[in-house]
């Protein structure tokens, strides 16, 4: 991350008072070529959205996120741990 990039911190005030665990999932982001974010949970294969916008990014993933816990709960083992992001030159 370079240092302008804003970091987020979702938290969700309803899981406070409700009393639901919190999980922290590494999320990827990237920009298409017609300027949409685009944004993925290697964590949870297939959990990704995309929007306009970083803030209206964060909570769709937030969304994507507690829907695929929700419908996969059985079958999620949470426990990858992100370790970075390498970028390599390859002559073609």
């Amino acid at each position: 991350m370079k240092p302008d990039d804003k970091t987020y911190i979702i938290h969700d005030n309803d899981d406070i008072t409700m009393g639901k665990r919190k999980e922290t999932f590494d999320i990827l982001i990237e920009m298409e070529e017609d300027g949409y974010y685009i944004a993925s949970v290697p964590s949870l294969p297939g959990c990704h959205t995309q929007a306009k916008s970083l803030d209206a990014l964060m909570r769709r993933i937030q969304d994507a996120i507690k829907l695929y816990l929700e419908v996969r709960k059985d079958r999620v083992a949470i426990g990858s741990r992100f370790v970075g992001i390498q970028r390599i030159e390859v002559a073609i």
